[in-house]
């Protein structure tokens, strides 16, 4: 039997709706997630797509996501969007506050969306997605439970407190997504290794000693360390102060786990939204993407890419992911 599920979009979203509102998900929360889900899926690193999808599926059913939020959006300045997600998913505060973002950033040429009080973000590249699916250039930014810490040895003090940035390149061209963690690595990444029982690189994390290790079992009961030392933890402070400090949402510090318990995350998200200045700076972009790799550069959501995706391509899942969806999904059938 193979480890992989293959089926195409049509099925993945049947099936990932019908486990979103098995598990209690509202129309609206469940259509949002799957959208996202998506998205990570088709264009950004697998395990933040259906492997993730699983983490709120059991946070539906645990209690750490608000099945049926009511989230609202404040307007204190005419470019400033002040949201609360009301403890649900942060997709859906982003969807619903999204037409008047674009319109804001349209009319006066640049934007902030701020949100607190959601559970994870998920793949923090599908907000810049969107938004560069609009000609929008974008910058986003958000923080989770602490996990990180800012030297080998030291307390857990940041998350793995990701940024995202996308580019629009024009037509036929996906565009340029850069969505990287200020840790060394995902985190999911250490639990996928975990998962399957494979060791991990240095220099990734800590043990529940704050030793540097491979075993990343042991990882999961330490921390991960930030990438380039210094740097790379002044880049997380950075995050944190975007997302916690912009949106009033917990520091990493106080923000509970995003896998257990019954307490929301209550995480902030915060997205800088820019227009390019005139028509010529996107076709600009796109030029400089393609001579960078003639250089051999790999520009990140680019590279590598077939855009669009084939309509007959299918979607892969690992079949353990299949099958705890599955079994959710059909918990009532």
């Amino acid at each position: 039997m193979s480890d992989e599920v293959v089926f195409d979009l049509a099925e993945a979203e049947s099936l990932a709706m019908r486990a979103c509102l098995a598990a209690g998900a509202s129309q609206a929360t469940a259509r949002s997630l799957v959208d996202a889900t998506l998205s990570a899926a088709l264009y950004g690193p697998p395990a933040v797509g259906f492997p993730h999808f699983v983490d709120y599926l059991d946070s539906f059913r645990e209690g750490r996501i608000n099945r049926d939020p009511a989230p609202t959006c404040e307007r204190p300045y005419p470019a400033f969007f002040a949201a609360d997600a009301d403890r649900g998913i942060a997709q859906l505060g982003f969807d619903l506050a999204f037409e008047d973002l674009v319109e804001a950033v349209r009319s006066l040429g640049a934007a902030v969306f701020t949100q607190t009080n959601s559970y994870t973000t998920g793949e923090l590249g599908y907000y810049v997605r969107r938004l560069a699916g609009e000609g929008i250039v974008g910058i986003a930014a958000t923080n989770a439970n602490a996990m990180v810490v800012a030297k080998a040895g030291g307390p857990a003090v940041y998350s793995t407190n990701p940024m995202a940035f996308g580019f629009p390149l024009g037509e036929g061209s996906p565009p340029l997504l850069i969505d990287q963690a200020s840790s060394a690595t995902a985190y999911v990444n250490v639990v996928a290794a975990a998962a399957e029982g494979r060791s991990i690189p240095a220099g990734w994390a800590v043990d529940e000693a704050g030793q540097e290790t491979q075993d990343a079992a042991r990882a999961l009961g330490g921390a991960l360390l930030p990438f380039g030392g210094r740097k790379g933890a002044n880049v997380a402070l950075m995050v944190e102060m975007l997302s916690a400090g912009l949106s009033g949402g917990p520091w990493s510090l106080d923000t509970p786990s995003f896998r257990s318990g019954s307490a929301s995350p209550a995480v902030g998200l915060t997205i800088v939204a820019i227009m390019p200045g005139h028509d010529g700076l996107v076709e600009r972009a796109h030029q400089q993407a393609d001579r960078l790799q003639r250089h051999g550069v790999f520009v990140p959501g680019v590279s590598g890419i077939e855009y669009p995706r084939p309509a007959s391509e299918g979607l892969k899942i690992s079949r353990a992911v299949f099958e705890a969806i599955t079994k959710i999904a059909e918990a009532d059938g």
